[in-house]
């Protein structure tokens, strides 16, 4: 079942790009910091086993200084993800200091990712509290809170801006619905607080109700995101398909992470217009960087939905199966998973298995 389920949830025909011509494609690499590297080569060794028709073309983000004196990302960076218009990404750590932002943030800016897409599934092997979670959270990922909007008003007082439009909230509504058509999804919910910010949310609100008009075969209804959140705990399946802004969305697709067992088994894609970067959410885990240690499993999955995009799935199914079943006989799984296995192991179990 998890298998279905990844293989259906990266099949969105908004954004999508044909790559399934034939030959050889390129994709942009963006290997990351901490344990970045070590999963992004795992993901290389397993893509090159299943003889996946990609070429990696690898890119650093380190931030480079602008002329205005902040950090941004460097220009060849950009160019190759504009040129190749697909992407995967490790974990990336932004430096602490002014003038730094966000690296995660500025690539969603970037390249107009405008919609987030986490799966959250139950893992046949792997135990959790919640046996049938089946959940995706589709986040509007360019604005909101984190717009980087804020200033000092006086010494002491810090005012942020919540930045919402109508633009925004309409391209991910109807992302929304559109996604659960093609995917075979029965609900879309709407997460909001338009009780308390009656104008942004309110107007976020208002752009999903419009576009459930248009597409009355899917069930539509709106929760508080408090409510959203207790009701989660309690009884997961009652929640299907979940649209929401920004901030609400990084939130809420974490905590549903931790209902099948954290952010090293939850893959994510960003979509846009023009192209997609597919990422793992988690940390680059500094403590274990180097040492063997890193589960490369939610990079693994990301690459898979990446191919599916691609409408590489053939070559994403036998991955992914490969890698369930190297989870479900628990020999070689990682420390984070309550193993002993080292990632290269795990990495080499999976090959096994696709050979």
């Amino acid at each position: 079942m998890a298998a279905r389920f990844i293989r259906k949830i990266a099949s969105t025909p908004i954004g999508a790009r044909n790559f399934a011509s034939g030959g050889v494609k390129k994709v942009t690499l963006i290997p990351g910091d901490g344990i970045g590297p070590e999963i992004s080569a795992a993901v290389q060794k397993i893509f090159a086993a299943a003889k996946v028709p990609i070429e990696w073309e690898s890119v650093d983000v380190t931030p480079v200084r602008n002329p205005d004196g902040r950090f941004g990302i460097p220009q060849s960076a950009i160019d190759s993800v504009n040129r190749n218009q697909i992407g995967l990404k490790g974990p990336l750590m932004t430096p602490v200091g002014k003038g730094h932002r966000s690296l995660n943030l500025a690539l969603r800016k970037e390249f107009d990712l405008y919609a987030n897409v986490r799966p959250c599934r139950s893992l046949e092997g792997y135990k959790t509290l919640y046996d049938d979670v089946d959940v995706v959270t589709i986040r509007e990922n360019t604005e909101g809170e984190y717009s980087g909007i804020e200033h000092e008003i006086v010494d002491g007082v810090v005012q942020s801006i919540k930045l919402i439009t109508e633009e925004a909230s309409m391209r991910v509504a109807e992302f929304a619905f559109q996604f659960a058509k093609s995917n075979g999804r029965k609900k879309v919910t709407a997460v909001h607080k338009a009780n308390i910010m009656r104008m942004s949310d309110g107007l976020f609100l208002r752009c999903c109700r419009d576009t459930a008009k248009k597409h009355p075969e899917i069930k539509f209804e709106e929760k508080y995101l408090d409510t959203v959140c207790l009701n989660m705990v309690q009884d997961p399946s009652q929640y299907d398909v979940l649209v929401m802004p920004n901030l609400y969305g990084d939130i809420l697709s974490d905590m549903c992470a931790g209902l099948i067992g954290g952010l090293g088994l939850t893959p994510s894609g960003n979509i846009g217009i023009n192209g997609a970067l597919f990422e793992s959410v988690h940390g680059t885990a500094p403590d274990i960087a180097g040492k063997d240690l890193a589960n490369p499993t939610a990079l693994l999955l990301s690459a898979c939905m990446m191919l599916r995009h691609m409408e590489l799935n053939t070559h994403a199914d036998k991955i992914q199966a490969a890698c369930f079943e190297t989870i479900k006989e628990g020999k070689y799984i990682t420390g984070d998973l309550g193993g002993k296995g080292k990632c290269s192991e795990f990495t080499n179990a999976i090959c096994e298995k696709i050979a």
